[in-house]
This record gives C-alpha cells, sequence and structure tokens, in this order.
C-alpha cells in the first residue's frame, strides 16, 4: 500500500548513527543520502529521513508510530539494545505481545527525536 514514508529531523548526523545502528539488525541500511536527507530500506529507500527547521512534536498520545519487519526474534532484540546505545529510548522490552497475535514478537523504542518505533517478527523463533 505505501511505498515509503518521510519523517522530519533536527540533527541528521545524530539521526543517521542511530538509524543505521536501530536498523542493520533487520537488514536495512542507509541507501542514498544527500546534505538534507537520508534514505533506508533493503532494496530501495521506504524510510525517508529529512533535515527540517520543524519536525512533528513528539506526542505520545498521537498513536503515531512506525514498525519495522524483523526476519526473527533475535532481529528484534538486536534492534531494541541498538536503539538504546545510540540515544533511543525503551518503550518496550522486546517479548510475546499475546494480545496482538499468538506470534507476535515485538520491541518498542522512541528515537533521538521522539518518533515511536517498534520491530516486529511473526517467526516463532
Amino acid at each position: 500500500m505505501l511505498s515509503h514514508v518521510s519523517i522530519g529531523v533536527k540533527d541528521l548526523a545524530k539521526a543517521k548513527s542511530f538509524y543505521d545502528a536501530a536498523l542493520k539488525p533487520l537488514g536495512y541500511k542507509c541507501l542514498t543520502e544527500g546534505a538534507g536527507y537520508l534514505g533506508y530500506g533493503a532494496g530501495s529507500p521506504e524510510l525517508w529521513i529529512l533535515a527540517v527547521k520543524h519536525p512533528v512534536a513528539p506526542n505520545a498520545e498521537s498513536g503515531l508510530h512506525f514498525c519495522f519487519d524483523a526476519a526473527r526474534r533475535g532481529d528484534v532484540d538486536a534492534f531494541h539494545a541498538a536503539a538504546l546505545k545510540t540515544g533511543g529510548r525503551d518503550n518496550g522490552k522486546p517479548g510475546l505481545r499475546a494480545d496482538y497475535g499468538e506470534n507476535y514478537y515485538a520491541a518498542f523504542v522512541v528515537d533521538p527525536d521522539g518518533y515511536r518505533l517498534e520491530a516486529y517478527s511473526s517467526s516463532a523463533k
């Protein structure tokens, strides 16, 4: 349904450090970059990060979050650990979320700009 999504950040270098580390365990990397943008994905850029003057203000009550696919549960664990190590905040430790489904394994973090992120795997391992 979606081709890509773009988010704005205040500090592009800080965002690059965070997203390079957090997305690597999921198989995503920075595929393109320029003076004011970064494009992340596996085969083509699907997450664009833009340097902007006025990013969307963090709002935990908005419901806005971005969920990334993970092949295995260990990838979800590695995403969470890497995100916390590079400036992210915990928003839900890795684990099964039985309310979401039998094999719904996920972790939640908040990036340095306040965006809420999730990594999810439906793998039984």
